[in-house]
């Protein structure tokens, strides 16, 4: 968000504006790599132990933390929003860090002339670390409620 913030021409030389342009490229990738890579892992691999399914008769449910809130009234509210968000919002993340990749090599150095669209960009990414931010912090909520062991 910096690098988007400094892509000023008054702020900086043309050189000094291929050069930023450099990083924000591989920073805006990265970031949205990253992102796809957490959400990927946090859906298919750690997900599938939170909905794991109890034997029959299981009395103690402790080691199964999706059934464990949803048989607690004052747990389950955790389940019905904290892990929806988690499934279904923390998708965006992603999609809006890959957005504002795709945007910076579209513009390129065009960017240093459009306040508009860098200002759009650093919402956009503002947005993608503030879904990023809430499902890690959900997750991390879950994890003390019903922990995954």
């Amino acid at each position: 968000m910096a690098g988007l913030w400094s892509l000023r021409p008054e702020w900086v030389t043309v050189t000094g504006i291929q050069e930023r342009l450099h990083r924000l490229n591989a920073g805006t990738w990265v970031m949205a790599v990253v992102a796809w890579l957490t959400v990927i892992t946090g859906t298919y691999i750690v997900y599938p132990w939170y909905r794991a399914k109890s034997p029959e008769g299981a009395t103690d449910l402790s080691q199964f933390p999706r059934l464990y809130l949803l048989a607690d009234p004052n747990l389950a509210a955790w389940h019905t929003f904290g892990m929806e968000w988690k499934e279904h919002v923390s998708w965006l993340a992603p999609m809006l860090a890959t957005a504002v990749a795709y945007v910076v090599v579209r513009y390129g150095a065009k960017l240093a002339d459009e306040p508009k669209i860098r200002q759009a960009l650093i919402v956009l990414f503002s947005l993608a670390f503030a879904t990023a931010a809430a499902g890690g912090l959900f997750g991390a909520f879950l994890n003390k409620v019903a922990p995954i062991r």
